[in-house]
């Protein structure tokens, strides 16, 4: 067969001057606080600064108007409710909830948010909806069902269809084929957004903060230990919302902590969703880590994840450098842990292990 191409001996690529640019103008609002006091005064300035980046203040509030299409047991002992509730005008969310039978003599139950990552369907896998064939195999690939695994351990799980996932995913990827079923359309969503001064990580922490509003008002559990759960993509949206409500008591961010530079400029074929205009310029990840001190924390991170940099873990250890300068302003150590497990991109459930340790009110 004839050979259509030919072979480029040298490319003259930009990716170099874009390392550089990163070096130069990158993080010059990042956390160097040293007391409380600086501590704080970083965290007033830099929190109104992130939601502007983020176009926060460019989503529209309305009612929630939720709606319960569903209630059916999910397993003996774990009810499961499909909620749907509006986050902005015309706007929907579904959301499975999944509720454990309450302990006797037991206060108001524990609640989280259980964020979706990639892959994964969405609610579907996160709820542990194993019965539909795909969903399974990305369970079993990435043990992805940590709503579920919270529901078992006592703890209510709200487990959203975050934009682009689920049955959320825009026109481009409603085919019923496997991959569009779980796939997202994040990268529709961006091109859509970004022209407008919106970015996709800003919707997905405002849908977030509406969920939150949805478990004030339905004010049936406990309202003062609200934690968020995330996994990838997940952990994503539990770094931004965890930095920036403080409605969050809680966290456990697996399979995202790391480097912008290594994991995002230079591995730049991850979704869109990751790229927020002007980020890199103020602050780094660990910077909005640093943001959720003084509050137990547990960050998961595995040995071969690919996602870390051709750097691997000192990628990782360098942005938790910041945030365990955070916590000993507080001397809150023992409120922040890091999981490392061996392997590639994966959740595990010692994550959820490791925050009952540090958050003994969950035990």
């Amino acid at each position: 067969m004839e050979n259509r191409t030919i072979k480029i001996k040298k490319f003259y690529t930009c990716q170099e001057r874009m390392e550089l640019l990163f070096d130069r103008y990158g993080r010059q609002d990042g956390m160097k606080a040293e007391t409380k006091e600086e501590y704080e005064s970083w965290k007033k300035s830099i929190i109104p600064l992130l939601k502007s980046l983020l176009a926060l203040n460019r989503m529209e509030n309305c009612s929630l108007d939720p709606i319960v299409e569903e209630r059916v047991e999910a397993e003996p002992g774990i009810i499961r409710e499909k909620v749907i509730i509006q986050v902005e005008p015309q706007v929907y969310m579904p959301v499975f909830i999944l509720i454990p039978e309450k302990k006797e003599r037991e206060g108001r139950q524990k609640c989280a948010l259980a964020p979706c990552g990639h892959m994964g369907a969405g609610k579907y896998s996160v709820a542990g909806l194993s019965e539909i064939g795909a969903v399974a195999d990305q369970i079993n690939r990435f043990h992805y069902d940590y709503g579920l695994q919270l529901a078992r351990k006592g703890i209510v799980a709200l487990c959203p269809d975050t934009r682009g996932f689920g049955e959320r995913r825009e026109p481009a990827l409603q085919g019923e084929d496997e991959d569009s079923f779980c796939g997202s359309s994040c990268n529709q969503l961006a091109h859509m957004a970004e022209p407008l001064g919106l970015t996709v990580a800003g919707m997905y922490t405002w849908d977030l903060m509406r969920l939150l509003d949805y478990v004030e008002e339905r004010d049936q559990w406990d309202l003062d230990d609200i934690g968020c759960v995330g996994f990838s993509g997940g952990g994503l949206q539990t770094l931004w919302l965890a930095a920036l409500d403080s409605r969050v008591s809680w966290a456990v961010i697996s399979g995202y902590f790391y480097g912008y530079k290594d994991s995002l400029l230079k591995l730049n074929g991850n979704c869109g969703c990751n790229y927020v205009p002007h980020l890199w310029e103020h602050v780094d990840m660990g910077d909005i880590g640093a943001l959720i001190a003084p509050r137990p924390l547990v960050i998961q991170s595995c040995r071969g994840d690919h996602l870390n940099g051709i750097r691997g873990l000192e990628n990782v250890l360098e942005q938790l450098d910041t945030v365990k300068k955070a916590y000993r302003i507080f001397n809150a150590e023992d409120k922040l842990y890091h999981d490392i497990q061996e392997g590639g991109h994966c959740w595990h459930e010692s994550a959820i292990e490791a925050v009952m340790k540090v958050h003994k009110d969950l035990c």
